[in-house]
């Protein structure tokens, strides 16, 4: 599920340090919105920001050196024709780049069908890098998951398994040997691209770590700032079992990489037995590990099956 709404009024104060953009007409519509069956279909930011393009309707219309030259320079019959087309596009909000003025027969427009209209010296290159990439965020399709979200060795791992495994045990002694804390207990997932799936914590959570016996603990307050993280990229789920289900339902050796699907992304898995005395920290930086490998281009696994290979047609040949 992903959010459908962002008004002109949240849009415009999100990025008035960024843009440093001035709202010169429409000012009465601060609550005007995209569309709402655009957002369900668009794909990405991209489908709901770009130049000035009549094809194109309820998207945010950016309007650069070029565009204001096209409604300036026509006739006074065709820049009127011109704007009024604008109109029939419903815009959530137009965006004049580059410096440039505003028209006045746009900003008459502006006033009478209530569409706001921003201003800013930004390149109109970089206010639509700037708003695809917040759409993107902000429209995301979004879940939360179960587990303890980390950084371990620069790769965001996300923690799962039955309850009473320790998961939060094993977030803290990976803390202690250097690793670092994005959420515990719940996570909130979002797809930011078509194959990117990015990591937060909850603000009610945040640096929180739940341990049976002990209860609540800080754990910038206890490691330090360097402890935490705001977000992560989700690269890997180390998913906790017990042996019974380890023997019931996988197996030893996969024949091919485990994936787990997280909003339509697949996500690299490994499946890790919990059982007494074994240093399960160690086992899930080796997974790790052995993951950037993999993510590199080296499989060990592939490469053992090959040399296994090799080794039948030796003796087959001799």
């Amino acid at each position: 599920m992903k959010p459908t709404v962002v008004s002109a009024d949240v849009l415009f104060e999100e990025h008035r340090t960024t843009l440093k953009w001035q709202w010169i007409a429409g000012l009465g519509a601060s609550e005007r919105r995209f569309d709402e069956v655009a957002v369900r279909e668009a794909r990405s930011g991209a489908d709901l920001v770009g130049y000035l393009n009549y094809i194109h309707p309820y998207r945010v219309q950016i309007l650069g050196a070029r565009e204001v030259n096209y409604l300036a320079t026509a006739s006074r019959e065709d820049g009127a024709r011109r704007i009024a087309r604008i109109v029939t596009l419903e815009p959530p909000v137009l965006v004049l780049c580059d410096g440039q003025a505003a028209p006045d027969a746009l900003v008459s427009m502006c006033e009478r069908a209530q569409i706001p209209l921003f201003a800013t010296h930004e390149s109109s290159a970089f206010v639509i890098d700037v708003l695809r990439a917040y759409l993107s965020k902000h429209f995301a399709d979004r879940t939360t998951m179960h587990g303890v979200f980390m950084d371990i060795l620069g790769l965001g791992v996300l923690i799962t398994g039955e309850s009473g495994l320790g998961k939060s045990e094993l977030g803290l002694e990976l803390i202690s040997r250097g690793n670092g804390l994005v959420a515990d207990d719940a996570v909130d997932l979002f797809r930011i691209n078509q194959t990117a799936i990015e990591g937060r914590c909850p603000e009610l959570l945040q640096n929180l770590l739940e341990v049976r016996g002990i209860g609540l603990l800080d754990i910038r307050a206890i490691f330090g700032e360097t402890a935490v993280r705001r977000k992560m990229r989700l690269k890997l789920i180390v998913h906790l079992v017990r042996k019974e289900t380890m023997e019931r339902e996988y197996e030893r050796i996969p024949y091919e990489p485990l994936t787990q699907e997280v909003l339509g992304v697949p996500v690299k898995k490994v499946v890790i037995q919990v059982v007494a005395g074994r240093n399960i920290a160690v086992l899930v930086e080796a997974a790790v590990r052995n993951t950037i490998l993999q993510l590199r281009g080296i499989d060990t696994y592939q490469e053992f099956v090959d040399r296994h290979r090799r080794a039948m047609e030796r003796d087959t040949g001799g």
